[in-house]
């Protein structure tokens, strides 16, 4: 039984671990988003993003903005790589941290600038391959999803250990 109960208490640790460095990562990344509106003078309204504006952005811009982004997934791979035992394991971890990390990104966003006014709020989600723009509803439902999926294959992986 002690044996069975320090496992439980390292998957919380896991859980713990990984939503500490998500949230963190999330906010990281308002705080970079936050800076690049500026930076470019899109200034979002509160139901609005300048699309024209994000359109409207040079080509080596885009480009440094896609290597942000995907620089993001291979952060977020490699915590699931050395986080991970197993193959769906490193799954669960990576959909968990990255469903985290994207509802922080809005939180974060929201706290900071009072933006977006809600979830029908259209957003650019990614840059990669091409701009995607979406409602914030559409990348935070997205996320939940991942979170639960991402911590189901996680305690999927923990039960099979301890038969």
């Amino acid at each position: 039984m002690a044996s069975r109960s320090r496992r439980h208490t390292r998957d919380w640790g896991l859980y713990l671990g990984l939503a500490a460095f998500a949230i963190a990562f999330g906010h990281l990344e308002a705080v970079a988003a936050v800076y690049m509106r500026e930076f470019l003078g899109i200034v979002p309204t509160p139901g609005h993003l300048d699309i024209d504006g994000l359109e409207q952005m040079p080509g080596w811009l885009v480009a440094t903005e896609q290597t942000r982004e995907a620089a993001t997934i291979v952060v977020l791979a490699a915590v699931a790589l050395v986080s991970g035992r197993t193959g769906r394991q490193r799954l669960g971890v990576f959909l968990y941290t990255f469903g985290i990390w994207d509802v922080v990104y809005y939180i974060s966003l929201k706290v900071m600038t009072d933006w977006p006014s809600g979830l029908a709020t259209v957003d650019c989600i990614f840059l990669i391959p091409q701009a995607w723009y979406a409602p914030v509803w559409v990348p935070i439902s997205i996320s939940l999803v991942m979170i639960i999926w991402g911590t189901r294959f996680m305690t999927t992986f923990s039960r099979r250990v301890r038969k």
